[in-house]
């Protein structure tokens, strides 16, 4: 597949996937299947991308065979391009542009899960229309760091393709680049944000895991990207298996330290440090009801949206903290670990986990949020997402300026205290990988 076929060029008004002139037939699926209606047009017109590969495949049977013969596809068989015509489109502008006139950061996640997505079902397709599709499920999203402010006024270019694949596992990495120098390809200077995304593989029957195709590298760039995804494949599988009891008694002697602190603000509060705040009292929390709109191709919760709203939580979390407007920094880590069904009662819940203050210029601002599915009828309450944020607070900010200082975060019990530790653990694990790739 030549790799220019893949390129979208998005624009504000775009074919609905209901309108039958899309070349869909309206009449194949019923509506509840169907995306929910007010998703980004770039989200639009990824999920018609992926909707006419299923139809290519006539929509097999529910007694339709999986696929037998895996195939071996290159990384340009999958690559997408996606272009932004922000500087000639002022309403596709307007429908990005935040505040501060740059991207809305929480709006340009949901196209990136739903890029990766249609990467991976690209990867997948066997192109026989007597075999049934694999069903994808979002894993995990890797460290996303955002390199420079995304203009709203200058084209934007998102370029994706699969870089590894494991038995039941993709990983898709997307390059985000911004230039001015009009629809010409930007110099890698320009890439304003990298994404790794984590996909697994299952049959859409029987939910066990399901082998997907082979991944061949062709270039230089491609084989160096396969062995670094290879190399962080092993790192999570050795983080899976650690003895845990080890880990925690290497732990105790770190938890007894923050806590500390923690019993001073609980037991002798007019002597605790006026520095430091208790970690309960950064938190903020929000609620909804998952309405269809917010569906994705497959009638699930769309994990864009949810990481969308994730992140405006995470950012009001950092504001209220900070006392000054935040700069996003970076996605730590996005843990996908059950579906969120049309109907669920979601509750999303943020803290301040924990502050880095080396640098009192730039200092560092840790915000968890996590997604809750609560059930009242049958009084249930499970986690769904984790999702971790980095912000700062720019120099030129008039609390700097004016000598406030970001306060130390401290937990009041044992649990706070292993979620701080865990979550530092694993970020600078992830530096290492990082570093060492």
């Amino acid at each position: 597949m030549d790799s220019s076929s893949n390129f979208i060029s998005v624009f504000s008004k775009l074919p609905s996937v209901f309108d039958n002139s899309s070349g869909v037939d309206g009449d194949r699926k019923p509506l509840n299947l169907w995306p929910g209606m007010y998703h980004s047009p770039v989200t639009i017109a990824l999920w018609e991308t992926r909707s006419k590969i299923f139809q290519r495949l006539l929509d097999p049977p529910l007694d339709a065979p999986p696929q037998t013969q895996l195939l071996t596809k290159t990384p340009s068989q999958s690559r997408t391009t996606i272009l932004y015509n922000f500087s000639s489109d002022f309403i596709l502008r307007e429908q990005y542009r935040d505040t501060w006139n740059d991207v809305r950061i929480g709006k340009l996640l949901e196209d990136l899960d739903a890029l990766a997505g249609t990467i991976s079902v690209n990867h997948c397709s066997d192109d026989d229309s007597f075999t049934r599709p694999l069903r994808l499920v979002t894993a995990s999203v890797d460290k996303i760091v955002l390199r420079k402010p995304i203009r709203v006024d200058v084209d934007l270019r998102i370029v994706g393709s699969v870089i590894w694949v494991g038995r039941s596992s993709i990983e898709v990495q997307l390059e985000v680049t911004q230039s001015t120098e009009g629809s010409l390809p930007p110099p890698d200077s320009s890439i304003a944000l990298i994404a790794n995304f984590i996909f697994v593989t299952r049959d859409s029957h029987t939910g066990e895991a399901a082998l997907v195709n082979r991944l061949s590298p062709e270039t230089g760039k491609e084989k160096l990207l396969f062995e670094e995804a290879e190399a962080r494949n092993r790192a999570r599988k050795r983080k899976r298996e650690e003895d845990k009891m080890d880990y925690e008694n290497q732990q105790l002697d770190g938890l007894q330290a923050l806590l500390a602190e923690g019993r001073i603000f609980c037991d002798m509060p007019a002597l605790a440090d006026r520095n430091s705040i208790l970690l309960r009292d950064t938190r903020l929390e929000n609620s909804l009801i998952c309405q269809p709109q917010q569906r994705n191709i497959h009638g699930r919760i769309f994990g864009g949206f949810l990481m969308h709203r994730a992140f405006d939580l995470a950012f009001s979390t950092a504001y209220a903290f900070a006392g000054t407007m935040p700069c996003f920094l970076e996605v730590d880590h996005v843990d996908f670990l059950r579906p969120v069904d049309v109907g669920d009662f979601l509750r999303f819940k943020s803290c301040v986990l924990y502050t880095e203050l080396n640098d009192p210029k730039h200092p560092l601002i840790n915000v968890e949020v996590v997604a809750h599915v609560t059930r009242p009828e049958i009084r249930s309450s499970e986690v769904s997402n984790t999702f971790y944020f980095t912000f700062t607070i720019p120099p030129e900010a008039k609390a700097i300026k004016d000598g406030f200082l970001i306060r130390n975060v401290v937990p009041s019990t044992e649990e706070e205290a292993r979620r701080i530790l865990e979550r530092r653990d694993a970020k600078q694990l992830q530096l290492r990988e990082h570093a060492n790739t």
